[in-house]
């Protein structure tokens, strides 16, 4: 019998450094709105007690970025706005994560003029992107379940030399 069975079965719990605090971080991933058009309402939605987005760890909304880890960019976002955003995210602390909602925020949707960015991953780094327009609750809830993977499986502490 190896070691970690025999502390296994004395009530010892065994696990690496780098998964607890990835545990930690999924299970506390507070969001930083940017409800910019019409996909803040939806993300309103998410937030309410019907989705029940607290069973994730991220019902508290934050509207300082430095108390965030999570910038959900909802709506089209203009190259004066864009700036502003920007300015926001690097307030923010590491880690943070970055989501795109709905079709504008992805892509620009069906804003092709001079003045709407095509996408939000032109200026920051997007991690997930939520499908839609609107998208619903659901989709939302399930591109933070994707988001949460993502954070789980990634070397926090100990990085790769």
């Amino acid at each position: 019998m190896g070691i970690e069975k025999a502390l296994a079965k004395q009530g010892f719990a065994l696990t690496t450094l780098d998964a607890l605090t990835n545990w930690a971080r999924t299970n506390a991933a507070w969001p930083m709105p940017m409800g910019l058009a019409c996909c803040a309402i939806e993300m309103m939605a998410f937030a309410g007690p019907r989705y029940d987005v607290s069973r994730f760890g991220s019902e508290v909304f934050r509207f300082s970025p430095r108390q965030a880890d999570v910038m959900i960019v909802a709506g089209w976002v203009t190259y004066k706005m864009s700036h502003a955003i920007k300015r926001i995210w690097d307030q923010m602390p590491d880690p943070k994560w970055c989501m795109a909602m709905g079709a504008c925020a992805s892509s620009g949707g069906m804003h092709r003029v001079y003045g709407v960015v095509q996408g939000v991953d032109t200026f920051l780094p997007v991690d997930v992107y939520i499908p839609g327009c609107p998208p619903r609750p659901e989709v939302v809830i399930h591109a933070l379940m994707t988001l949460q993977q993502k954070i789980r499986d990634e070397h926090s502490i100990l990085k790769d030399q």
